[in-house]
């Protein structure tokens, strides 16, 4: 599986990582859950460890937690982290998605 992640985006997780105090065995979980205006929305978050089940993927120095679920999503989607007038925030670039909305963080498939 391909997932990629801007530096910009690597730069934030690495806050977040080191203000959760997260050992070398954590990384950001990525995944893919029904729901969201357009039938899938994105989920990240945190973890301590990924689980046995998992795919762990390095990129930009993180390791990068996904499901099996999720992987057939997530594959070569570009996470980025953004700022402007609009506000801030994580971004997917995801070349799989049939379509989308507004929010940019739900689409379909």
């Amino acid at each position: 599986m391909n997932l990629m992640i801007t530096d910009s985006a690597a730069l934030e997780v690495r806050k977040f990582l080191e203000a959760e105090q997260v050992n070398g065995s954590g990384g950001l979980r990525v995944r893919v859950v029904p729901g969201g205006c357009s039938g899938f929305q994105y989920a990240m978050n945190i973890e301590e460890s990924p689980q046995a089940t998992d795919e762990v993927v390095e990129t930009s120095g993180l390791r990068v937690f996904v499901d099996m679920f999720s992987a057939q999503y997530l594959d070569n989607v570009q996470i980025d982290y953004v700022n402007s007038v609009m506000g801030s925030g994580f971004t997917f670039n995801n070349p799989n998605s049939q379509g989308g909305c507004g929010c940019g963080s739900s689409f379909s498939a």
